[in-house]
């Protein structure tokens, strides 16, 4: 019996599994499609994955009451975002081992809990596509539509966490990664739907009679699509500019602190030494204070205190900066806000980007308008506060949000900046939400929570595809890696790796024109959707299809 007869007996077997035996199939076809994302880039799994969960909803379908259909459907669903967000967020346990006889026992409940949350996201879209169920092609295009919406949903449901969103599995290579700057990646989360369900799914629906027809049929569906997105990305690359802007040079610290003595007291005038000695150190370490350089960049929170309440902290960065160099650092601040009646109320805090001149003055702040919640903030701050909970960073009140739209900084000799602080690199749509348009993304954070897991390299990853969607370069300094430059195409142009400490010299590499992603933000998502709904009408009739 050769492989295309037993496919039948497969479809079958996930189609008709129930009980444990069902949601472990979901499960496990969840758990390996992270290997189709950062940093595995095995977007072949997803072959495989993709017609079992068809296939789960297939069996949810034939059930016999509308309620037991939409309930089956869930639980398929679920139970694969489960599987797909578990081993992809495993990596968020680590933070709580930083101060693990304060937080430790909350690690397996956020393991566990934040992806038991995202997939009811993906439990939504099941049950919403089986709503509209109907066998062929037609139901890969339901499906897509469904689970894209999610994903869309997810990024922005309670600011929004889309982290490791399914169209990243059409970001690897970097000829493939051009697509983002077209469709963005809740566009590329739709056209992923049938380009990896499309062979399996609709040889098993095929009699042995029309196998042969149904293969080119399959065949084209997954290939047609590819091809035009390998061609657009080879394109872009062959057109990209390979210019540099004029009089910039830029140093990126990672001094790779561990997170566990980041803020101890006793170490924070030597993580501050740190940092002012690795600025005046060339990547081969000798010192040369910082002779050609115009601009340093320092990762989030760089400082373990708050620098603008520190004099002698600013007379330092001054000291260290030549005549015309600038330094862009992370870093802590808290402002005093005034209540209604002209009285002041509570010191709000802030996670900011921070601009300083050669004299040590503050030229420019952004303030993060994406805060991490239970890291910066808690949700009912004071409610949990009041019965003795505290977010990871253990700021009492926690973090204020920044104004929206977010404001750019002006700096001198860049172009305008966009910054990102933290994971506010995942976000696409930058320039869209955007105050002004933006020139150069600048991405500081502090990985060093994650360890050396997946996770700051997912993050990474992620950070590259909005320099891709945008058109524009990206500096990224990250404590403890993985700091680079990356070029408006997503080349890397310089890199320190994993828990390297040292400086990276790079020249900033110009941006270039605007993809349609840049242009129309979501709207590309929309109009994507659009299409598919369109064709849905096409092949929703057609059991042939």
């Amino acid at each position: 019996m050769g492989v295309l007869d037993r496919l039948g007996d497969w479809e079958h077997a996930v189609r008709t599994a129930r009980g444990w035996r069902r949601l472990g199939i979901a499960f496990a076809a969840g758990a390996v499609s992270n290997l189709a994302i950062a940093p595995f880039f095995f977007s072949p799994i997803l072959f495989l994955s993709i017609p079992v969960f068809v296939w789960l909803i297939d069996g949810a379908a034939s059930r016999g009451s509308a309620r037991e259909r939409f309930k089956a459907a869930a639980s398929a669903g679920w139970w694969f975002g489960f599987g797909y967000f578990l081993l992809g967020l495993f990596w968020i346990g680590e933070a709580f081992l930083v101060e693990a006889d304060k937080f430790g026992w909350l690690l397996p409940f956020a393991v566990t809990l934040m992806p038991a949350g995202l997939a009811l996201f993906w439990a939504g879209a099941a049950a919403a596509a089986v709503v509209a169920w109907r066998m062929g092609f037609g139901r890969l295009l339901v499906l897509a539509l469904a689970l894209a919406t999610a994903e869309w949903l997810r990024g922005h449901i309670l600011t929004g966490f889309p982290w490791n969103v399914l169209g990243y599995a059409l970001t690897w290579p970097l000829v493939l990664m051009q697509s983002s700057g077209l469709l963005g990646i809740y566009g590329l989360t739709l056209v992923a739907m049938p380009i990896f369900g499309a062979p399996l799914v609709l040889l098993a629906d095929a009699s042995p009679l029309k196998r042969r027809s149904v293969s080119v049929r399959a065949l084209l569906i997954t290939s047609v699509p590819l091809v035009f997105l390998f061609a657009y990305g080879a394109v872009r690359l062959a057109t990209a500019p390979s210019g540099v802007v004029d009089g910039v040079k830029i140093r990126i610290v990672q001094p790779s602190i561990p997170q566990r003595e980041k803020w101890l007291p006793d170490r924070q005038g030597a993580i501050f030494q740190d940092h002012l000695a690795l600025s005046a150190t060339d990547p081969s370490g000798k010192r040369d204070d910082l002779a050609g350089i115009t601009h340093v960049i320092w990762p989030e929170a760089a400082m373990p205190f708050l620098p603008l309440e520190h004099p002698e902290a600013l007379d330092a960065i001054g000291d260290m900066l030549p005549d015309g160099t600038f330094l862009l650092t992370g870093a802590l601040r808290r402002e005093a806000a005034t209540s209604g009646d002209g009285g002041l109320s509570k010191r709000r805090a802030y996670n900011s980007l921070m601009l300083f001149d050669g004299r040590g003055g503050l030229a420019g702040v952004y303030d993060k308008t994406h805060l991490v919640p239970f890291g910066e903030y808690l949700p009912w701050q004071n409610m949990l506060e009041a019965v003795g909970l505290e977010q990871l960073t253990r700021l009492r009140g926690g973090f204020s949000v920044g104004v929206t739209p977010r404001p750019t900084l002006a700096v001198p000799g860049l172009p305008t900046v966009g910054g990102l602080i933290c994971y506010e690199a995942i976000f696409p749509g930058v320039g869209a939400n955007s105050a002004s348009p933006p020139g150069v993304l600048v991405n500081v954070t502090n990985d060093g929570w994650f360890g050396n897991t997946t996770g700051p390299r997912q993050h990474f990853h992620q950070a590259r595809v909005r320099a891709v969607e945008e058109g524009l370069p990206l500096i990224r300094a990250a404590n403890n890696g993985i700091s680079s430059v990356v070029d408006s195409s997503g080349r890397v142009v310089g890199m320190l790796g994993m828990n390297q400490k040292g400086s990276l010299d790079a020249l900033l590499p110009v941006a270039r024109s605007p993809g349609l992603y840049a242009v129309m933000g979501d709207g590309v998502f929309l109009l994507v959707a659009l299409l598919f709904a369109a064709a849905l009408r096409l092949f929703s009739h057609s059991p042939d299809h």
